[in-house]
This record gives structure tokens, sequence and C-alpha cells, in this order.
């Protein structure tokens, strides 16, 4: 067993397990509501969009999540502008943000030559870095997502399945779907220092996903892509530290893969159930002749 605990009796893979833990259930809570009201695309969006911001904390000192808060929070606010203002769909208003605020990142660290963080760190993340200051900035949007979740349940699952109605029960929708963004908006934030801006989203969907293979409850579904994202985070420092490989890329690559084994694993287990009630049919004789 030496495999699996030599790696954490380093100080630095403690701190990445635990960041990587809390990253893991602050995205489940999130990314159960993020699959249920169909808002991946927003999320890829909010990562890409990030790049900017970090870009610029980087050349100028400032803290990286705090750049990062800057632009997630200009990319929110333009997408509402473009809807309402512009007259341009959803969809629309988030493509047009996401390529500029990608494009623009690009262009700064390209500009800049005394540009001194490293780009894959920024893309790809570094939980291997993660600071005590950074885990309790986890912890605490952890249990802001978790108050937040629990104070607009109602709602959410209201603005999920039916707006109109929402609306008629005095739940607030567009209030509802203000904080759901913004509930999102700091997953990614917070999360983007475990797996970076490009792969974050794969920690916010996959755990989620691979969760509604097997209940379909918001709760549940919650609690369980929690505890598979965990798994997803131990196993990828795991392969990360035995193989070589980069620690953020192998978590994302971990979790989604679980995706496809959790929903093979539950159809194999509906085939099984089926099989095991089917009523087994009985041949049904004939009734015996009296002899003449």
């Amino acid at each position: 067993m030496t495999w699996l605990t030599d790696p954490f009796t380093v100080d630095f893979m403690v701190r990445a397990l635990t960041g990587g833990a809390l990253a893991a259930v602050l995205c489940a809570v999130v990314g159960t509501w993020v699959l249920v009201r169909g808002m991946a695309f927003l999320g890829e969006a909010l990562s890409h969009g990030m790049l900017p911001g970090v870009a610029i904390a980087a050349l100028t000192g400032v803290p990286a999540v705090l750049g990062a808060a800057v632009s997630a929070g200009v990319m929110v606010f333009g997408v509402g502008a473009l809807r309402r203002r512009g007259g341009l769909s959803y969809d629309t208003s988030i493509g047009l943000l996401f390529v500029g605020m990608l494009a623009l990142g690009v262009i700064i660290v390209s500009a800049s030559r005394s540009f001194a963080t490293d780009v894959t760190a920024i893309l790809f993340g570094d939980v291997l870095a993660v600071t005590r200051t950074d885990l309790v900035g986890l912890a605490i949007a952890v249990a802001v997502a978790l108050l937040v979740a629990a104070v607009f349940h109602r709602p959410f699952t209201a603005l999920a399945f039916d707006v109109r109605k929402a609306a008629t029960l005095g739940l607030h929708p567009r209030l509802a779907e203000v904080v759901l963004i913004g509930l999102v908006t700091l997953a990614v934030v917070a999360s983007y220092r475990a797996v970076g801006t490009l792969l974050v989203v794969g920690l916010l969907l996959a755990p989620a996903a691979a969760a509604r293979a097997w209940t379909k409850h918001v709760a549940s579904t919650m609690f369980l892509g929690a505890v598979l994202g965990v798994v997803a985070v131990l196993v990828g420092l795991l392969v990360s530290w035995h193989a070589g490989t980069a620690a953020g890329a192998s978590i994302a690559a971990v979790a989604v893969a679980g995706v496809a084994l959790s929903h093979g694993l539950a159809a194999i287990a509906r085939s099984t159930a089926r099989a095991t009630t089917r009523p087994v049919e009985h041949p049904v004789r004939a009734p015996a002749r009296e002899a003449s």
C-alpha cells in the first residue's frame, strides 16, 4: 500500500489533496444545478474568459484569484448587457464574450515580454502549489455555496423546470438566475487554481454527470457527485505522482473517465436488476385424458 500512502507524506501533496477535495465539493454542489439548468456553455465561457484577468494580475502583482474574479464579473455583466440592449440570444452573447475575452488574454500574454508567470499553470492549473491561504478561500467558497444552495433550493428547482410557474409562486426567477450565475462564477474562480482555466469545467460537470447515472434527485446528486469528485482528485494525484503527469490534467481526465465508467456500471446494474426481477414462466401442462 506504499504506492497509496507515500505520496501523501509530503506536505504539498496533502495540501493538493485538501484543496482538490474542497474544489470537488464546491463544483459538485454548483455543477448539479449547471446540469439541471443546462448552463454548461456558460461555465466553459467563464473558465476561458478568466485568462485576461489572471494575466493582468500576474503582471501587476495582484492576487490571481482577484484578477480571475474581476474578469469573470466582466463576462457576466457583458453577457447580460448584450442580451438586454443588443437583442442577442443567450448563447450568442456568451459565445461572443467567450471568444473576445480569450483573445484578449492571449494578446496580453503574447505582448508582454516580462511575463514571469508560467502560462501552463494558468491554463492547466497548479494544484501542487496550493497554499494554506488558498485552502481557506476554498473552504469559505464551499460554505457560501452550500448556504446559497440550501436557501435558494426551491427557486432554483422552479427555475429549472418552469420559469412562469416560479414567477406565479413568487419565487423571483430573475433573482434566482442571477444568484445561480453568481454561484457558477464562484465555483469557476475558486477552483481554477486546482485544474486551471481550461480544465475547470471538467471538475464542474464530470462528477455531477457521473452521479446522475445513479440518481435524479438534486440533493443526492450533489452528495454523490462530491464523493466521486474527491475520488477523482485522489486518483488523479496518484497518477500524477507515479506517472509524472500534470496534476490538474490528470484530475480532469480521471473525472471525465469516471463519467463513462459510472454510466457503464449503471447500465449493467439496471440490466442485471431487470434480469433478476423478470418473472419465471412455468410451462402449462395439458390436462391428462381420462381412460375410456
